[in-house]
This record gives C-alpha cells, sequence and structure tokens, in this order.
C-alpha cells in the first residue's frame, strides 16, 4: 500500500509500483498487490504535474496491510501537518507487517510517532532538518536505507527501488530479486549501508584553496602516504589545522576522507577490472586486502568480493 498526497515525487511511486510488478511477473508468489492510497481517494498531482489517480481513500482503508510506505516529494511538509492524514497513517501502522518510507515520507512517519527511538535515513539534503523538527529521532543520513525491527526509511528518489528489491529479496528469495534487477538494469542489490553521495560526486569542491589542493593530491596519489602528517606537511600547515579545515570544510578529518576515497577507488577497480584483490588494494593504497575489506565492510556494508559478484552480475 503506497500513500501518496498532492507534491508527491513521481519516480518514488513509480520504483515501488514498478518493482513489484515486475516480482509478479518474475513468479512472485503470493504476488503483491500494489494500491495508490490517498486523501479521500483523489487525484494526486505530483511534483513533476503529472496527475496520478488515487486507487482507494485513505480514510476509508482498513487492515490487514503487509506493506504500507509512504512516499516523500516537495508536498511532504504539507503532508506531515495534515493531522487527518498522518492519524490514519498512524492507525494503519498497527495494523501493517511492514512499515517504510521513502525520501522525505519519513518527516511523516516521524509526524506519527514511529520513528520515535528509532534509527531512521531520508534524503540526504533533508536529514538535518529531519533531525532539527524530530529531535527523538536518531537520523542517519548516510545509508540508502535502513531497517529499524519492522520499520524501514529510506534514501531519496532511487533509493526507492533499493528497498523495494530488498523487500522482494526478504520476501521471495535473492533468485527472483536477482532476476528483477537484471530485467530493471539496476544493481542487485545496493546494500542499505551504502553510501548515499559518493566522495568523488557528492559535494561541490571545497572553497578553500589548501583543502582542494590536498583534496586532488589524495585522489592522484591513493598509493602514497596519506596520513595526516605527510598531507599537512605537503599543505604548509600543521595536521591539527588541517584536520580543522577539513572538518570545516568537508565534514569529515583527512584520514576518514582518505579512507573513504580509497575505498571508493576500489570499488571502481572491483567492477570495472578483473585484478585481483591484492592488486585493487595495492593501487589504492590499503596495507593489504584484508585491510580494505575491513573499510569495505564499514563503508558499504559488504566485503569487496561480493561486491564484485553482485555489480558484475548486474
Amino acid at each position: 500500500m503506497v500513500v501518496a498526497y498532492d507534491d508527491a515525487e513521481l519516480v518514488e511511486i513509480a520504483c515501488v509500483t514498478t518493482a513489484l510488478d515486475g516480482a509478479n511477473r518474475f513468479g512472485a508468489s503470493p504476488p503483491y498487490d500494489a494500491c495508490l492510497v490517498t486523501p479521500g481517494g483523489r487525484p494526486v498531482r505530483c511534483s513533476s504535474g503529472l496527475v496520478l489517480a488515487g486507487q482507494a481513500a485513505l480514510e476509508r482503508t482498513r487492515g490487514p496491510v503487509d506493506t504500507l510506505l509512504v512516499v516523500g516529494g516537495p508536498g511532504h511538509l504539507a503532508a506531515a501537518r495534515n493531522t487527518s492524514l498522518v492519524g490514519h497513517v498512524r492507525r494503519l501502522a498497527d495494523v501493517s507487517r511492514r512499515v517504510a518510507s521513502v525520501c522525505t515520507g519519513a518527516g511523516v512517519l516521524a509526524e506519527t510517532g514511529l520513528l520515535d527511538g528509532r534509527r531512521a535515513t531520508t534524503h540526504w539534503a533533508y536529514a538535518q532538518e529531519l533531525a532539527q523538527r524530530y529531535p527523538a529521532v536518531d537520523v542517519d543520513a548516510t545509508p540508502l536505507y535502513l531497517r529499524d525491527e519492522h520499520v524501514c526509511t529510506s534514501a531519496g528518489v532511487t533509493g526507492a527501488l533499493d528497498l523495494t528489491l530488498a523487500f522482494v529479496e526478504e520476501d521471495h528469495g535473492p533468485a527472483l530479486a536477482r532476476s528483477l534487477a537484471r530485467m530493471m538494469v539496476t544493481y542487485l542489490q545496493r546494500s542499505g549501508n551504502q553510501a548515499q553521495i559518493s566522495t568523488f560526486v557528492g559535494a561541490p569542491a571545497p572553497a578553500h584553496r589548501t583543502v582542494q589542493r590536498t583534496i586532488e593530491h589524495i585522489t592522484e596519489h591513493l598509493d602514497g602516504d596519506l596520513g595526516t602528517a605527510a598531507l599537512a606537511s605537503l599543505a604548509g600547515v600543521s595536521g591539527r589545522h588541517l584536520a580543522r579545515l577539513f572538518l570545516g570544510h568537508v565534514g569529515r578529518t583527512p584520514a576518514q576522507f582518505v579512507r573513504i576515497t580509497r575505498a571508493e577507488a576500489a570499488s571502481q577497480l572491483l567492477v570495472s577490472t578483473t585484478l585481483p584483490l591484492a592488486s585493487i588494494a595495492r593501487r589504492c593504497g590499503f596495507s593489504s586486502a584484508e585491510t580494505m575489506r575491513q573499510v569495505f565492510l564499514d563503508h558499504y556494508g559488504t566485503t569487496p568480493s561480493r561486491h564484485r559478484t553482485v555489480h558484475s552480475s548486474a
């Protein structure tokens, strides 16, 4: 059951419902019966301007419900202020096996109180807003999706597809989920712990020239000495000052940035080459394949070998 409202994000609705329909085509048993539920059963105008017909009225929907999922979109704040909508989401959550949100739909779940005391994620650009509005929620902007008991939250837009594939695998096994992912030409599946944003594309270059030069050196010399002392010497500042600059402009210490950059460079080599793990570890500056494995587990929630197998089969 997908809950939508005016100014919802169409892509999120489509990712969920198309994936479930695809699972049915591959023999999901029992099959999914996706239903778009809206306030009053009325059509909703999505943020793209397209209008979707509601299939059922939120107010008149009764349980039990297998999966209740609230999508996000620019209209999420108005939806969270709609006491009727929030109340009915809360009511249906009580009779649902699984409750989920995509993107800023987490704000609607938070308004119901369902996320209080739970770890939750949302689109990285709205994580701070969610944390400020709902201090009882443990907001983590990094993962693609999170599960806390029967409540799941996911990152923005196409993160809906990652979450739905995880549901399909949970419900019907990895073979069906893999077939579905290959049909949809997507990964099976990005780990929920995988970062929403790559270091290489996640943010514009820092304005501070010293930080810029240091980052350029890091990305061009991954197999070199990238300890904080060495980087500080190269930048002509103290290690403590460089750490302050990185925290202020990048949001990470130099050591954290180096660790993540090496992991993401290794991930690219794993899926684009047949190099042995030891060679990839050496090229990316890890002291050993085991060190790379530990960093991968921390950053991606999976091992390098599993990462290579999953992504090369997508």
